[in-house]
């Protein structure tokens, strides 16, 4: 039975009535995949294309619910291909058995690749199916097929480092306003100060998608290493030169595709960047970055019950309260509070786990590129955003380039947070230290 009609039995099977341009999509999908020449299937992936394009949201929703249930394999082919190969496991069973297990949902995907602006169209599917997939479970097998294709389309061979300044097209710099997640962008003012002579901003490009920006960072040439973000964001701070600089502060990390998730820019992009940059700037000695903890707040809302516990209990979390006071940051802080909150952090960042990596979403990731977390600092970001993820702390990732790769075996081989010895006393003398020693289990 050819692919086209095995698709459209299980299709009248499996499917009751449905939109006529859904109907009509399917078809032209089932075409594309029985099309063996070339010129005619990328016309065909170019209606294909077109007419995805023309769909609603809940035809989309049609379209992905066919994809996942239509295309997958079918489940007596696989057990037959699967019984004869437990039979006699010669090649030629194995062969069948993997043939028979494939979904046509990649080789459909990438015949619509052929068509003009696929690319960017099937990154955006992707990220309609994440947006999705929480009350779609049944579109995890969608996700699970483009993130393998996207892969290896966007491994680092196909991608392109550029540096970001005042002369790029402004479509790429409208795009770094629309993009940056981590230090909104206060107009063309703020995005010039950002481009200066002591400022670097590198990004990642793709061929396929030539002035979308796929991860972009940005970097601050300084005199030592940087504890507070607000001197670095500052429009109107004086521009200093960068043969004065002996550090390079990596303040932002920007992820801009979400249907690109999953795939790991950054990483390639910190360690080339440094590259570049001691090329550029032989003088500088440091690298680091200046970077937030998203999650300490949320995760300190939830142990206040564990550090309610002992003696000192009550003053702890007395001390804690006085964070929900709006402008708390602006009176005369307490050293006890200032302690306090960060030996929380210090403990939230090298013991709180999840699934044996740290908790924190951008501990694993700079931990992960081998990393090593050096320093933690006391209201380093007071913007809103900062005091309400992180009661403005904020942490120094130092990229020692030298001890990068046995940093990086060190994390994934023993699940080892590399810390500095200021940081690790730090989680030592946090009160959920002696209550983690005191529950522990004797010999």
């Amino acid at each position: 039975m050819s692919a086209s009609s095995f698709l459209r039995r299980l299709f009248r099977l499996s499917n009751g009535e449905i939109h006529h341009h859904t109907s009509r999509l399917v078809s032209l999908c089932e075409t594309l995949l029985s099309e063996h020449g070339e010129i005619t299937g990328v016309a065909l992936a170019r209606e294909a294309l077109a007419c995805y394009q023309t769909l609603g949201e809940r035809e989309r929703e049609e379209f992905f619910d066919v994809l996942a249930k239509t295309f997958s394999p079918s489940p007596d082919a696989v057990g037959q291909a699967a019984d004869a190969y437990r039979a006699d496991p010669i090649p030629e069973n194995l062969i069948r058995l993997q043939e028979s297990a494939e979904s046509l949902r990649p080789e459909l995907f990438r015949r619509l690749n052929a068509a003009p602006g696929a690319t960017a169209a099937l990154v955006e599917m992707r990220r309609l199916i994440l947006k999705g997939i929480a009350t779609h479970p049944q579109w995890k097998v969608l996700d699970n097929d483009l993130l393998k294709l996207l892969r290896s389309w966007f491994n680092r061979g196909f991608l392109r480092m550029e540096r970001i300044d005042w002369h790029t097209p402004a479509i790429v710099l409208e795009k770094l306003m629309q993009y940056e997640a981590v230090h909104a962008i206060q107009g063309w003012g703020d995005l010039r100060r950002r481009l200066e002579a002591d400022r670097r901003c590198f990004a990642f490009f793709h061929p396929q998608l030539p002035d979308e920006p796929l991860v972009f960072i940005e970097v601050a040439l300084t005199r030592g290493m940087s504890t507070r973000v607000q001197p670095l964001l500052e429009v109107g701070s004086s521009v200093s030169s960068s043969g004065e600089a002996d550090s390079a502060m990596f303040y932002s990390i920007t992820n801009c595709q979400e249907g690109l998730r999953g795939i790991s820019f950054g990483n390639l992009l910190i360690k080339q960047v440094a590259e570049e940059l001691q090329r550029e700037v032989p003088q500088l000695r440091t690298f680091a970055t200046l970077s937030p903890i998203p999650g300490f707040r949320r995760w300190l809302e939830g142990c206040r019950a564990r550090l309610a516990i002992g003696p000192q209990g009550e003053e702890r979390i007395a001390l804690l309260q006085k964070i929900e006071q709006r402008g708390w940051h602006e009176a005369a802080v307490s050293d006890s509070l200032a302690n306090l909150l960060l030996q929380l952090c210090a403990w939230y960042l090298m013991h709180e786990k999840q699934d044996a990596e740290p908790s924190d979403r951008v501990a694993r990731f700079h931990l992960g590129n081998g990393a090593a977390l050096e320093r933690l600092n006391w209201l380093g970001d007071t913007s809103d955003p900062g005091l309400a993820r992180s009661a403005g702390i904020m942490a120094n990732y130092l990229y020692r380039l030298s001890e990068l790769e046995r940093n990086h075996d060190r994390y994934f081989r023993q699940h080892e947070v590399v810390a500095s010895r200021a940081v690790a006393k730090l989680a030592r003398d946090c009160p959920l230290a002696a209550l983690a020693s005191a529950s522990a289990p004797g010999p």
